[in-house]
């Protein structure tokens, strides 16, 4: 692992554990949301669940990729538009969308900058 998804895991660990609102399902998530994620998972593990995450990793929903919340629909607020890895775009149902776990996005454009005495920087 690079040291971004192990911040990452922690701050999903952390999250879960302490409940301080760090990870959401992407079925939560407002448009205009960036973050990663850090787990598909079904629900309570039946054949349908188990089909249901097969499908989200199938589409690319993999652990790691960074997804955007483009818009919800007008209805119910189905279907969700998300954009992955910022080259394809799928809709999904919210109860699709809820399996699939999102942490904040931490990577070199939105870490804080990384100073050191080799650059002339104190």
């Amino acid at each position: 692992m690079n040291k971004n998804s192990e911040r990452e895991r922690r701050a999903f660990e952390l999250g879960c554990a302490v409940g301080l609102g760090f990870t959401k399902p992407l079925g939560l998530m407002r448009p205009g949301s960036i973050g990663r994620i850090l787990a598909v998972r079904a629900s309570d593990g039946d054949a349908v669940e188990r089909e249901i995450e097969r499908g989200l990793l199938e589409m690319g929903l993999v652990e790691g990729a960074c997804v955007e919340v483009l818009h919800h629909g007008f209805f119910g607020r189905d279907p969700l538009a998300v954009r992955i890895n910022q080259t394809m775009t799928v809709a999904l149902r919210r109860c699709e969308a809820n399996a699939v776990l999102v942490g904040p996005l931490l990577d070199a454009l939105s870490a804080p900058p990384v100073y050191s005495r080799e650059h002339g920087v104190p």
